[in-house]
């Protein structure tokens, strides 16, 4: 059974870098040909895909958060990352890892919450 755990930062002031670790148990994220990425959901709205690191390494982000977004990867310790930079309150929201395969999304983290705010 594949668990994924996300890190919980609390509140990011304004301009701060917001940075996330999903934890990865029951399955390698070296795993052929798994997807993992990060996916947010403001109060009120729907779900937004960030970005995805595959199984190689290689990344991938949404175009209109590409320029603040890095994904990156600690093989040694079975986690990835997300760091958001120049946050602001619309960057406020529930902030989910998740495993894709096979074409859909079938393992999810529980979700952390993210609070923008001075």
């Amino acid at each position: 059974q594949v668990q994924l755990q996300e890190s919980v930062p609390g509140l990011v002031k304004p301009s701060q870098t917001l940075s996330l670790t999903c934890t990865v148990s029951g399955g390698s994220i070296t795993t052929s040909y798994y997807a993992w990425s990060w996916i947010r959901q403001p109060p009120g709205k729907g779900l937004e895909w960030m970005g995805v690191i595959f199984y190689d390494g290689s990344t991938y982000y949404s175009p209109s958060l590409k320029s603040r977004t890095s994904i990156s990867r600690d093989t040694s310790k079975n986690q990835f990352s997300l760091q958001l930079s120049s946050v602001t309150p619309e960057d406020t929201a529930v902030y989910y890892c998740a495993r894709a395969g096979g074409g859909r999304y079938d393992y999810w983290g529980q979700g952390t919450q993210v609070t923008v705010s001075s």
